[in-house]
């Protein structure tokens, strides 16, 4: 992980951020204090739409009948 001046990130912005977009984290400093981190952003996974599966699974009647006993006796 290079560390960069916030100096030296104001004048080279546009090759840093060529460095973290193929990969590398940067850390930003004030001094020798780190302050900040450049990572590559990484877009959230869309969420699940309800219903997706709809007419691809089916659930059968037998899903909702009782277990049979020695079934039953196996969970406890």
């Amino acid at each position: 992980m290079a560390t960069v001046t916030i100096h030296a990130a104001k004048t080279n912005l546009s090759k840093l951020l060529a460095r973290v977009e193929a990969g590398e984290e940067i850390i930003l400093a004030r001094g020798k204090r780190p302050i900040a981190k450049l990572t590559p952003y990484v877009p959230q996974p869309s969420k699940r739409k309800f219903g997706a599966f709809q007419g691809v699974v089916t659930v059968g009647p037998e899903f909702f009948e009782p277990l049979p006993e020695e079934e039953l006796a196996g969970w406890e």
